[in-house]
């Protein structure tokens, strides 16, 4: 009776024993687990802080972004606007370019120009000298030809003939001889001046003679015949006459023989 009595006395101890290690277990893991999740709420917490900073900087990129994307337009309009403004300077830039090359073709033009007028007005001015030479030849033998006259003019004075004035034809036209003149009225007379420049020849036969305007006379060197002349002034006792060709302008010399040709 006393055994019976014993065993469940262990078995109750047993089992207290065993509810008491339970509850000890049972209370350790509950505390475990409510540090366990104490940390977690905490990790949490931060977590959510975390979040909520990232957010705000998300937000904040997000506005940097934004205003980063704003300027990027901007800059692209900016970068058109150069571009557009580049093409056109550059345009500008190849127009004055041509411009200037063309500056260039025709400075070399008016250089060449201006070198063939310097030359031209080098050989003018040389001309002019020459003419100038020539003009005071000219002048120089005018003046031994007036002399030559006037020498002329005054030996005829001496043998007692008077000289009347010039006739002269009108310029441009000739008169024809109006007086007949038969084979036995030929005159013949010789050549007192002769002027290559102006193209004439003084003859020692005049109105007295019945030399006309317009008679021609032939020139013959000894009995050489050169050529004809024209009278065209006259005056009493001697006249003037042009060469009829250029030809005996090198052939023609003082002394030689005239002989008027009839009609």
């Amino acid at each position: 009776m006393g055994d019976k009595l014993k065993w469940p006395g262990i078995i109750l101890v047993v089992l207290l024993v065993l509810a008491l290690s339970f509850s000890g277990g049972a209370l350790f893991l509950l505390q475990k687990e409510r540090k366990k999740s104490m940390d977690l709420q905490e990790e949490l917490e931060d977590t959510q802080t975390r979040q909520k900073i990232a957010e705000s900087k998300l937000q904040e990129a997000q506005n940097l972004i934004s205003t980063l994307q704003i300027k990027l337009e901007e800059a692209k309009l900016k970068i058109d606007n150069l571009s557009r403004e580049l093409g056109q300077e550059k345009s500008a830039k190849e127009e004055a370019l041509a411009k200037i090359e063309q500056l260039k073709t025709d400075l070399e033009q008016q250089k060449d120009l201006r070198q063939n007028l310097e030359k031209k007005l080098t050989q003018a001015e040389k001309d002019v000298q020459v003419l100038q030479g020539q003009l005071r030849e000219m002048e120089s033998r005018k003046q031994e030809l007036e002399a030559k006259l006037n020498t002329l003019e005054a030996q005829g004075q001496q043998q007692g003939v008077e000289l009347g004035k010039i006739v002269v034809a009108p310029e441009g036209k000739i008169p024809e001889v109006k007086t007949e003149v038969s084979d036995k009225e030929k005159l013949e007379g010789k050549i007192l001046v002769v002027n290559k420049d102006y193209n004439f020849v003084v003859i020692n036969l005049g109105s007295k003679d019945r030399v006309a305007l317009g008679d021609i006379f032939s020139v013959f060197h000894g009995h050489q015949y050169i050529g004809d002349v024209r009278i065209e002034k006259i005056h009493d006792s001697m006249s003037a006459a042009g060469f009829m060709s250029d030809e005996m302008k090198a052939k023609i010399v003082e002394g030689d023989r005239v002989l008027r040709k009839t009609k």
